[in-house]
């Protein structure tokens, strides 16, 4: 099966992680891609790919600021996904449910020897 192209959403577009990286720094503010890619350890020309589909999925939103282009997060694009993941919830929750009531089995236990 051919996979879908990494612009077709925002899925596809996070599965790089260099892109979840850039992510993560847009969490704090609005970056030039510049600072992005010295802070990432990439080339500008790097960044600016990951940049262009992490825009075309609607992540991230670029504003003129006046020579620079400033990258900021639109994290509506990240409802998807939040909305999947946390559909899995019940997984995690249930898991630290089962281990915390097998730690405190293991502490009676213990209690009663």
């Amino acid at each position: 099966m051919a996979r879908a192209a990494t612009t077709s959403d925002a899925f596809n577009a996070i599965a790089e992680p260099q892109r979840r990286d850039i992510l993560t720094l847009l969490r704090a503010g609005e970056w030039p891609v510049t600072d992005l890619a010295r802070e990432l350890g990439m080339t500008q020309p790097q960044a600016s790919k990951h940049l262009r589909v992490l825009r075309e999925v609607g992540l991230v939103r670029v504003r003129e600021a006046g020579k620079q282009r400033l990258y900021g997060l639109d994290a509506r694009g990240l409802r998807p996904i939040h909305e999947w993941v946390g559909g899995f919830e019940q997984f995690w929750t249930g898991g630290f449910d089962r281990l915390e009531t097998y730690v405190r089995h293991l502490k009676q236990t213990r209690q009663e020897d």
